[in-house]
């Protein structure tokens, strides 16, 4: 990521692709502004199936993390024994935990390919307006503080704060927390993160239309998550409940066994030898 934002140059082909591709989506809108959403929705879509793969590895170390803790503590005095029973651990289950970095490297050339496009060309997005951006409302004057972009060229502050408030989302919700730890720094981090990138746009003032994109991207991404949860994720507890309980075995049969267990060797004894009047009916054949 430091080679690409040092040599800039190295990105030129995929950020006169993005323009070319930008311009091919405003041919039939006629609007950047809903260019950019659309551009979004496409990387997305084309990223798909690296995201689904990434979720289900990110799944699969999830559910390993007991494991792994209890060779931590076996092997907390072998460093190498341990590196070695958790790789074996790892190609076993077939859950890799450096796979769920793939889509996010793949991505990140593009969101900085974006940015190079956005900056270097912002006279065509000051020509450029959508919904608020660019209204009445915008206008100098309208309101006490500028808050809203007058183009897709200049910051609006009140779409960072909309983007501020989805990645906030995104943090918080979009992945399963498998244990308490992983759930309080899933917390945590959905404070610090949408912080840090408030900050980052207020200061070095983005322009609206990079925030769009980001937004939607933000959007599309957390409505994958929310439908990759639905379909993949099971709950770990009520998964360890329907595993107790073996599914050939029937119910009676179990609810007996367990009524047996709870009343003790007594009871165990008495179900074994019948009834009192069963006793005494085989008595009196003995005498026969």
């Amino acid at each position: 990521m430091l080679a690409l934002l040092a040599f800039p140059n190295l990105l030129a082909p995929i950020v006169n692709a993005l323009h070319a591709f930008l311009d091919a989506i405003y041919s039939v809108l006629h609007n950047y502004g809903w260019s950019l959403i659309a551009l979004a929705l496409i990387v997305k879509a084309v990223f798909w199936p690296l995201n689904t793969f990434q979720f289900k590895s990110l799944l699969k170390t999830q559910e390993l993390a007991p494991k792994v803790k209890a060779l931590q503590t076996r092997f907390k005095n072998d460093r190498e024994k341990l590196n070695e029973e958790t790789m074996k651990l790892y190609k076993e289950s077939g859950a890799n935990p450096l796979a769920g970095c793939l889509p996010l490297l793949l991505q990140i050339p593009i969101l900085i390919s974006l940015y190079q496009a956005v900056t270097s060309d912002k006279a065509l997005f000051s020509q450029s307006t959508w919904v608020w951006i660019g209204s009445a409302i915008s206008t100098p004057g309208a309101l006490p503080w500028p808050i809203f972009a007058r183009n897709l060229g200049e910051p609006d502050y009140a779409l960072l704060a909309l983007y501020v408030v989805s990645m906030y989302f995104q943090v918080r919700f979009s992945s399963p927390a498998m244990d308490e730890q992983q759930a309080q720094q899933q917390k945590i981090m959905s404070f610090i993160s949408p912080a840090m990138i408030g900050f980052l746009g207020f200061k070095y003032h983005w322009p609206s239309a990079l925030v769009l994109y980001w937004l939607a991207f933000n959007v599309f991404t957390m409505a994958q998550q929310f439908y990759l949860i639905r379909k993949y994720h099971r709950n770990p507890l009520a998964a360890a409940g329907s595993a107790a309980l073996p599914t050939g075995e029937p119910k009676g049969g179990a609810a007996l066994a367990t009524a047996n267990g709870a009343a003790g060797p007594d009871a165990k004894k008495a179900n074994q030898n019948g009834t009192p009047s069963a006793r005494g009916s085989r008595k009196r054949r003995s005498r026969r």
